[in-house]
């Protein structure tokens, strides 16, 4: 591993056995770069070493940028390390996925090509398999060079990838890194040929060797077996540039996408428009529908083309076909992008399908010949819609009349040569469907038989009951529909709440279905579901599916708000949807119908109101009164939601940040200043509903529900109010009539009382009758398998027959905690808002709440100090509550360091503090400070949001320099008790989570 990972070490291994690397020179200090930039020159490639994702690394064109880059390197790599490389700027990228065993057996899985050139990380790339542009010769010389890579660096138990260059132009090949382990493109490899990379990689690492591990889809041949693929697969990454306004778009060697989708095709048109409809960004493929741009009055001069296409971008891809709609040549635009001149003659078929399609123009003009052509280019009925002047139903009808399906292949490691026993199939306009017949039951009840009667294979325990069979004895299948592509807001919570539904049917005895789009995921793996589509989540895919398997059951609730966002168009095309009406989910999305219902039960929620404009904003915020929290509906993530303080900022949200309409109404609440926000995970039969978990957060309302932390049990609400929030939580699940999973918001507003209890009131924000991004974490905090509950709910299974009459309500306590991609956004203001920008998140478990905040910090990657100087720097009205916590610090044995008008509120209440200069008075100043390693920890609660304040600047340096920094009043009296717990108990308590689990009290 050090061999590989250490950027020079791996260099001499190269030259050793005669490979070609770039010309590079490892530096550990400032001065040491300087004198290797003089032999080198510029452009230069910085990568620093033992890092993921490209973190640290950068390209500079200019010493200035150097100076900077190689900087943050050095202090990024956890070895101070960083390696100088020559440019290959522009030349193509190619990875080579290998595996070997201690017997000296080495498989290729899979050779990826990078459709994006040199430059570009190859997460943040668009990739193809198998490559596409290397000749037989290149290929076997790419070969012969990973196996001698893995003979030399010793892999001998398990996976890696080699990372190739080719110079277009004289054909020299260099070896670019390798990762000595499974990676990212492992996992895209073992989705795109079916060989389970990992799986196989454990058992090589306990000492079996490739000829000894059969191949689970083909049961004949042995893990030696190279994989063959006879269908292209296109990964796409998908950005959330949206949500870091601030943030420099330009894709570069540092990985900067959160997400990404995967389509399958039998050609690399048919793939690539799969993929880009499997983004969900609101393409249906390349070109049509609202975001294409071409015609309208937005359409991009050829200027802005060009210099969309000479700098790597997330939108790089809509801008070539802006190209060649432009008129510009395959020379032209490779010579602008470098990207291979096969690729651009792809996407220039694709639209010269999609011109002869609008010349045609209507859909009862339009030639069976065409219409199969355009679908087996990948074309959506979405696409075609708009040029043939038809609505998308009327497009799918015609096609269905004309004969025009697609049929299903499987993915079988072989290209047909065996047979294959793993259902796992993608879409195509060809001829013969590879789908399987529905099973049935054995006579006796136990065990499944094809229907030409035998048995099906490893069945033998699956057993007839009342929920798993139909009335002609066959068995029941329920389709569950995954998330897409991760994103801010939508991620692997909801993966972990699909596959536990996919378990959860198989234990029941019921076929289950997975269709998703995302190779990330553990969903999209052959093995998690019964049978495995892997196509985009679009009506279209959804319902081609639908008609082949027949499902007796549709789930929408689990994979977040893509499946749910479905559940109309699939409902009113007949697909049965199970668990909770579509018509109760839009009850909880639609304002009014949510309004009138809680006013039914007598449920209370700030005072609100809708607009369709700029004019009819302003009317309601005045009525309600500011602060007012302003949002579009049916968005998930806080996707465009922000508090407006004043007239002014409200009028500039109408009319930039949201195209509000009729259709699309814009929602105004009054926004509950220092409110406690309470998140309530509940699951519900129809009859008996049982709250899973009552979480508290840590940030105040206002802070969104995703990344804000939170304690599950509550930590400072008294019994009384939990009991209140436990019943609206009941009344709510029996009015939206649930079967499954719901979530509700609560804001919790506490009034103190001169001499007497402080005053509660409870106010509903949001109910959301589906999965939400906190239930695996409540189920890890309980023991409670809440997913996996609400599937057998749904397949008609009640909580009493499952045995389940009782909530699980913890003695310890669950700390979740998000974690943040802003080291990856330059300059970006940390500051936590109403638009959810984490990525993740961790949970620290222990007996209380400082111990388990203080895990749940270090967990999310916090370099918690246990002495040094601490930066307080307070927004007015906190300034009078942060004097208990400074005089606490104090006794720990911090110094505390302010700027001046902190510094006269703490010197006033008696506590010793040194003042420092703000950025605008001079130096030495609060920057220089952190630069010199002087600073540990920051406080900063901001009086004004945006990097462009004084207060931005500091926040954005403290990610830069990895300062830790609280910005809420609650963030920064939480992490105080922490510190205190971290010095009175520096070890933490470890123990199994099972241990936990079997100390949960249950309450009837």
């Amino acid at each position: 591993i050090a061999k590989a990972e250490g950027r020079e070490s791996f260099k001499q291994a190269m030259i050793k056995i005669g490979l070609d690397v770039p010309r590079s020179c490892t530096v550990h200090t400032m001065q040491e770069a300087r004198d290797a930039l003089r032999e080198i020159g510029l452009p230069i490639i910085i990568r620093a070493s033992y890092t993921l994702g490209g973190t640290g690394g950068g390209i500079a064109y200019n010493k200035e940028e150097f100076e900077e880059k190689v900087r943050n390197g050095l202090k990024l790599s956890p070895v101070s390390e960083v390696l100088l490389e020559e440019s290959v700027l522009g030349w193509k990228e190619y990875e080579m996925e290998v595996m070997r065993d201690k017997a000296d057996n080495v498989v290729i899985i899979c050779a990826i090509e990078n459709f994006d050139p040199m430059g570009v990380h190859t997460g943040d790339s668009i990739t193809v398999a198998p490559a596409q542009t290397l000749t037989d010769k290149e290929y076997q010389c790419m070969r012969d060079a990973t196996i001698a890579v893995m003979r030399e660096i010793g892999v001998e138990t398990g996976g890696s990838n080699v990372q190739f260059s080719i110079n277009p132009e004289t054909g020299r090949m260099i070896v670019i890194e390798m990762n000595p382990r499974v990676s990212r493109s492992s996992a895209l490899a073992s989705k795109a040929t079916g060989f389970p990379i990992a799986k196989i990689a454990a058992k090589l690492a306990v000492g079996y060797t490739l000829d000894e591990i059969p191949n689970d889809i083909t049961r004949e041949t042995m893990a030696c077996f190279e994989p063959t693929i006879d269908y292209v697969v296109t990964k796409i990454p998908r950005w959330t540039f949206e949500k870091f306004p601030d943030a420099d778009p330009t894709l570069t060697v540092q990985m900067k996408s959160v997400g990404e989708t995967m389509a399958i095709g039998r050609t690399f048109k048919e793939s690539l428009q799969k993929a880009l409809r499997g983004l969900e960004i609101g393409h249906f493929g390349l070109g049509g529908g609202k975001k294409d741009l071409w015609g309208t009055e937005k359409q991009p001069a050829i200027e802005e083309i060009r210099s969309k296409l000479a700098t790597p971008n997330a939108e790089r891809m809509f801008h070539i076909r802006y190209a060649f709609k432009a008129g510009m040549t395959v020379e032209d635009i490779q010579k602008l992008t470098s990207i291979d001149p096969w690729f651009l003659r792809q996407i220039r078929d694709i639209i010269a399908c999609e011109e002869e399609l609008r010349t045609v123009g209507r859909l009862d003009s339009i030639s069976d010949e065409l219409l199969r052509r355009a679908k087996s280019y990948g074309f959506s009925d979405r696409q075609l819609s708009g040029w043939l002047h038809a609505t998308e139903i009327d497009v799918r009808n015609d096609r269905k009349q004309r004969g025009i399906v697609p049929v299903f292949k499987q993915v079988d490691t072989c290209a047909a040569e065996f047979e294959a026993y793993t259902p796992y199939y993608y879409s195509t306009y060809e001829s013969e469907d590879e789908t399987p017949a529905r099973n049935a039951f054995a006579a006796n009840g136990h065990g499944l038989v094809r229907p030409d009667g035998t048995a099906v294979p490893d069945t033998g325990d699956v057993v007839r009951n009342e929920h798993n069979h139909r009335p002609d004895g066959s068995q029941k299948r329920v389709m569950i529909l995954g998330g897409g592509p991760n994103r801010i807001g939508q991620g692997i919570e909801f993966d972990y709440c699909c596959c536990h539904a996919s378990f959860a049917m198989r234990e029941l005895g019921i076929e289950s279905i997975m269709v998703n789009s995302n190779p990330e995921t553990v969903s999209t793996d052959y093995d998690t579901s019964d049978i495995l589509f892997f196509e985009p989540l679009t009506t279209e895919d959804v319902l081609n599916i639908c008609d082949r398997m027949q499902p007796d059951g549709v789930i929408v609730q689990f994979g977040g708000q893509t499946p749910l966002n479905l559940a109309r168009g699939l409902e009113s095309a007949g697909v049965p949807i199970i668990g909770t009406s579509p018509e109760m989910i839009d009850a909880a999305e639609d304002r009014e119908k949510f309004t009138a219902i809680l006013n039914k039960i007598g449920l209370r929620q700030p005072p609100n109101g809708i607009a369709v404009d700029a004019e009819g904003a302003r009317a309601q915020a005045a009525k309600i009164g500011y602060p007012v929290l302003v949002r579009p509906s049916y968005v998930l993530g806080g996707r465009a939601m922000e508090i407006c303080h004043e007239e002014e900022q409200l009028v500039r949200y109408m009319t930039e940040a949201v195209d509000a309409s009729p259709d699309h109404p814009v929602l105004i609440d009054k926004f509950l200043e220092d409110a406690i926000e309470v998140d309530v995970d509940a699951i519900s039969d129809g009859e008996t509903t049982l709250v899973g978990g009552v979480m508290e957060h840590i940030e105040e309302a206002g802070v969104h529900s995703g990344d804000s932390a939170c304690a599950l049990p509550p930590y400072s609400l008294p019994q009384s109010v939990i009991e209140e929030i436990k019943q609206a939580t009941y009344a709510l699940a029996r009015e939206l009539r649930v079967r499954g999973l719901m979530n509700i918001q609560y804001a919790v507003k506490k009034v103190e009382q001169d001499g007497g209890d402080p005053i509660y009131t409870v106010y509903i924000l949001e109910v959301n009758p589906r999965a939400s991004r906190t239930s695996p974490f409540v189920s890890k905090a309980t023991g409670q398998p809440l997913a996996s509950m609400a599937a057998k709910i749904m397949a008609g299974v009640t909580l009493q027959e499952q045995g389940i009459t009782t909530e699980a309500w913890p003695t310890y306590t669950s700390e979740k905690e998000s974690v943040f991609p802003f080291s990856r956004f330059a300059g970006v203001d940390i500051i936590l808002g109403p638009e959810m920008r984490s990525t993740g998140e961790v949970m620290g478990i222990a007996d209380d709440f400082p111990a388990a905040f203080a895990k749940s910090q270090q967990a999310a990657g916090l370099n918690i100090p246990r002495e040094g100087t601490v930066f307080l720097s307070m927004a007015g009205a906190h300034k009078q509550a942060m004097l208990e916590p400074a005089r606490r610090l104090q006794k720990m044995g911090f110094k505390l360091i302010s700027t001046s008008g902190t510094a006269r509120e703490l010197q006033n209440a008696g506590i010793e503090v040194e003042v420092v200069k703000k950025v605008q008075e001079g130096r030495p100043n609060l920057l220089d400070y952190m630069v010199n390693g002087d600073v540990q920890f920051i406080f900063n609660t901001p009086s004004g949001k945006g990097s462009r304040t004084e207060e931005g600047k500091i926040r954005a340096a403290a990610v830069l320099y990895g300062v830790p920094c609280a910005t809420t009043l609650p963030g920064c009296l939480a992490m105080v008790r922490a510190l205190e717990h971290l010095q009175a108990q520096p070890v933490p308590r470890v123990q199994a989570i099972q241990d936990w689990h079997n100390t949960v009290t249950p309450v009837s």
